[in-house]
């Protein structure tokens, strides 16, 4: 029983809630479609975001994520972890990980989290 109980955290990044702008558009599919939303967190490792799309775990994404101060873009190739529909109308919440980002981008990245880390 006590087996049942224990929990393993698989994220090997920490997560920073966080509302931050982006874009995402189907790697395969229709070209040129794009939609948008808010992040609910952010890692190295991946972003969470509600869609009113269902996506396939087969789904893989490029985000392009507006980072703050200052503004600027970083775009990561991504695949979906997880899924499940929200309990009011057609939303969907999504896990997703990064597989591709330049290192330009992580380095980016790295630094905007780290900052938010840092005491003021």
């Amino acid at each position: 029983m006590e087996d049942f109980l224990r929990f393993e955290e698989k994220r090997k990044s920490m997560r920073v809630t966080m509302s931050i702008p982006f874009e995402y558009k189907k790697l395969r599919g229709t070209p040129g479609i794009k939609k948008g939303g808010v992040t609910k967190d952010l890692s190295m490792g991946g972003a969470r975001f509600i869609t009113d799309e269902f996506l396939p775990y087969t789904a893989r994404l490029v985000l392009d994520i507006t980072l703050p101060l200052p503004q600027r873009s970083i775009s990561a190739v991504s695949k979906i972890s997880w899924i499940k529909k929200l309990p009011a109308g057609e939303k969907y919440e999504v896990g997703n990980q990064f597989l591709e980002m330049s290192k330009e981008d992580k380095d980016r990245l790295s630094t905007y989290l780290g900052n938010l880390n840092t005491p003021t």
